[in-house]
């Protein structure tokens, strides 16, 4: 049996095991405004308006953008009525993230397995089918606000012919033609590629019951354990699992609070996220973190300040990188080295005025690790902004 890696697009033949999990499908937000986020995402971070689902396609429930870049897919969902779910979720929540869609051989199989181990439906199994194809979706409730969907695809409708085609991405989508802002994107790439993870984060006490559910539900091992000495600071800690497929595919690391004399970001976020789970952030793999960030930042992207002191002792620790150690430190990347090589790591600030979701920008040389060596640089560094925020 061969598996597909999502970062290379290639071709996965189908398994016995309803629950493998063959690329992240998409990542879809909830928001207030799709196509006001859609060029807010295209402008900041460089993706391209690909694909609409609007009132000009027939919908007139919702409006869906599909925003692409390298093999990440975001699709950004407004609801259009005034008793719309969505946006009494978004009223709880603020914009954020709803769904990590994982495409699957048989999207029916693979709910069906996954209720039988235990998961709870998020919503049956429906297709949507035209001359180019079929998809069928189903999906599960995880942490929180959050949901899984299965995706299958058939015909002109499959990833593989999707990634190297073009053409609709379900049915009612339609191309967007000739924006601006594409050409521009185009012309000058960022060059984000792949979701690397996505960080969940529970309540106290949560964190080894939604461990247990991703272990039982979805065949997940645990990757890395980080707990309160390794993630705090003087004032504040968390503890963290990761979540892996063993697919190549997105990690997940769950963050619980631990006790500390001041508020740590884990409950920032639940105070404003309606004290509810879910995904505080994503990050975003790329194979060029300077020509990235320095991108992003002439973009206008805020990002977490790290201080001076902090490349007065990186390098002692870290040793030789291939980088531009000087650009490294003007653009502020954080750098941390484990056994199988070295990573470059760099947070965005909030994106909303909520204080309940950011990117990191992400590229590995090797390394399989989270960054923990800059755990303490980067959480004064949140400490910081919370404090500007009233919420330490």
């Amino acid at each position: 049996m061969s598996t597909a890696s999502p970062q290379t697009g290639g071709k996965s033949e189908p398994s016995t095991d309803p629950l493998r999990l063959v690329d992240v499908d998409y990542v879809e937000f909830y928001v207030g405004n799709a196509k006001q986020a859609a060029y807010f995402y295209a402008q900041c971070f460089g993706f391209e308006i690909e694909q609409v689902n609007d009132l000009t396609t027939g919908n007139r429930e919702t409006a869906s953008y599909l925003l692409t870049q390298g093999n990440i897919r975001f699709v950004l969902t407004t609801g259009l009525t005034p008793d719309s779910p969505i946006q009494k979720e978004v009223r709880l929540y603020g914009d954020g993230i709803k769904d990590i869609a994982f495409t699957v051989d048989d999207a029916v199989a693979a709910y069906e397995q996954a209720l039988k181990n235990g998961a709870e439906s998020a919503y049956e199994p429906s297709e949507s089918s035209d001359d180019n194809g079929t998809v069928v979706r189903s999906g599960i409730k995880t942490m929180g606000r959050v949901v899984h969907s299965f995706v299958s695809r058939t015909d002109q409708y499959h990833l593989d012919h999707y990634k190297k085609n073009g053409g609709a991405f379900m049915p009612s989508f339609d191309s967007m033609q000739h924006l601006a802002i594409n050409e521009y994107n185009r012309n000058n790439p960022v060059g984000l590629f792949y979701v690397d993870h996505c960080v969940g984060n529970v309540e106290l006490g949560k964190m080894d019951h939604w461990v247990k559910w991703y272990e039982d539900i979805l065949g997940f091992k645990l990757f890395k354990h980080f707990d309160d000495k390794d993630i705090s600071t003087e004032y504040s800690a968390l503890m963290s699992k990761v979540m892996d497929s063993g697919r190549e595919l997105i990690k997940i690391p769950i963050n619980e609070p631990a006790e500390g004399k001041h508020k740590s970001q884990i409950e920032e976020y639940l105070d404003w996220h309606n004290h509810t789970p879910g995904i505080q952030h994503l990050a975003l793999l790329t194979k060029d973190e300077i020509h990235s960030v320095s991108r992003l930042r002439e973009r206008g992207v805020d990002f977490l300040d790290i201080p001076e002191t902090y490349y007065d002792i990186v390098w002692d620790r870290v040793g030789d990188i291939r980088e531009d150690t000087d650009k490294v430190k003007d653009l502020r990347v954080l750098v941390d080295r484990d056994d199988k090589g070295y990573l470059l790591q760099i947070f965005t600030k909030p994106l909303q005025d909520r204080p309940t979701l950011f990117f990191e920008i992400i590229c590995r040389r090797g390394s399989e690790s989270f960054g923990k060596g800059n755990f303490k640089a980067l959480f004064e560094s949140l400490e910081l902004e919370q404090a500007r925020r009233g919420n330490l």
